[in-house]
């Protein structure tokens, strides 16, 4: 028998809490360091020299990494919220899907920080380029290849 069978309920519940906040304890430090970054760029001698196109994507950037850190944050605030009420289950939900949104926010800001910084540095080719590449980076390895898995596995276990 699997061991995630021998689990109770609760006990599948506290293992999956657990799992989620430990995923969050690694995207947080990323979102936050972007955030720094991006709150200190208008301060730094090159901003003025940003075209439109760029303070407008710069702009995006940081509304992003907001959005994502406030998602990606919100599963901690709701847990202490809901703290010993028996909605586990809701909050294991509810968090996954935050989480997952938080982090294609964060794909977002990353991407349209790679936008800004290469234009900023290399012109409008390059930063075709890199955006694109950037782009598809994050939508491979962060949804492409989790969404194949989960098809193998689901077609697997009859379903799909």
């Amino acid at each position: 028998m699997p061991e995630n069978e021998r689990e109770s309920p609760d006990e599948r519940r506290n293992r999956e809490l657990i799992e989620l906040l430990n995923e969050l304890r690694v995207a947080l430090p990323g979102v936050q360091v972007l955030f720094a970054f991006l709150l200190a760029i208008p301060f730094a001698n090159g901003f003025p020299r940003l075209s439109d196109l760029d303070r407008d994507v710069y702009f995006a950037a940081l509304l992003a990494t907001m959005v994502s850190t406030v998602l990606l944050i919100t599963p901690s605030a709701y847990h202490r919220f809901v703290f010993r009420q028996g909605d586990k289950e809701q909050l294991l939900e509810t968090s996954n899907r935050l989480t997952i949104a938080g982090l294609g926010v964060l794909a977002v800001a990353t991407t349209c920080s790679m936008f800004v910084i290469t234009d900023f540095l290399f012109g409008w080719a390059m930063t075709i380029v890199v955006t694109v590449v950037t782009a598809l980076t994050f939508g491979l390895f962060w949804y492409a290849l989790p969404f194949t898995r989960r098809a193998q596995l689901e077609a697997k276990d009859g379903r799909t």
